[in-house]
């Protein structure tokens, strides 16, 4: 596999709109050709009878069941609010109109 050149780490970085310097060119290209060599290695493994997978161990749904429940009334709710307004908790303004 070739070295990535500073040219197509230039590119690279105009792609991306990253400004670099000519030294960030040469670091950027010798990092990103290591980068390369070891993601070409991961691909010559030979991997056709290992199944595909997303977790390394198995995972187990540890969610417990939907169990409906009686819950507090709205006027139960709003019973300890400090201010309510319209049925709802009245909060103060944190924001500017401007934001």
């Amino acid at each position: 596999m070739a070295a990535i050149s500073r040219d197509e780490v230039a590119h690279l970085a105009r792609l991306s709109r990253l400004a670099v310097t000519e030294q960030e060119l040469d670091t950027f290209a010798g990092q990103l050709d290591v980068i390369l060599q070891a993601v070409a290695r991961v691909g010559e493994v030979t991997a056709a009878d290992i199944p595909p997978t997303s977790h390394s161990v198995p995972l187990t749904n540890v969610l417990r069941e939907d169990v409906v429940i009686s819950c507090l009334t709205r006027e139960e709710a709003l019973a300890g609010a400090p201010d309510v307004a319209e049925d709802r908790f009245r909060v103060p303004r944190i924001l500017d109109e401007e934001a």
